[in-house]
């Protein structure tokens, strides 16, 4: 699945295999699916999948993967969508509660300052209407 890339055995026995940083972070992702349950055939799946995406093209510490055990997730860093590796990114249901948290809490500060100004308005024409019954117009 990760294969060396600074220098390969070519298949030789007695030749040093050299890994790169890049190729340790690799690896150590691999491991760290394999060892939260993935099978390593979905693990391989995902990986080429990612690899064919260009996603391991991308610097490694910017590639999110998020799994719930059955399937392998990639979040996209651009706009934070959710593509299941497994399933050929196909975009996957993703629920941002904090940007849902977010949009309640502008449409309720609306609220209130249309409120405000909604009573305000109705203030002004009860004077108006007191005035105009006061002075017999």
């Amino acid at each position: 699945m990760v294969s060396p890339s600074i220098q390969s055995s070519g298949g030789r026995p007695g030749v040093r295999r050299l890994y790169s940083f890049r190729d340790l972070v690799a690896l150590r992702v691999v491991r760290s699916l394999l060892d939260n349950g993935m099978s390593l055939q979905r693990v391989r799946r995902a990986w080429e999948y990612l690899r064919r995406e260009g996603a391991m093209d991308e610097h490694l510490a910017q590639v999110k993967l998020v799994t719930d055990g059955v399937s392998i997730f990639r979040v996209s860093h651009d706009d934070g969508e959710l593509l299941d590796a497994l399933r050929e990114g196909q975009l996957a249901f993703f629920v941002a509660i904090d940007e849902i948290a977010r949009d309640v809490e502008e449409d309720v500060t609306y609220f209130e300052l249309d409120r405000t100004q909604f009573l305000e308005m109705l203030r002004r024409v009860e004077d108006d209407v007191r005035e105009e019954q006061a002075t017999g117009t």
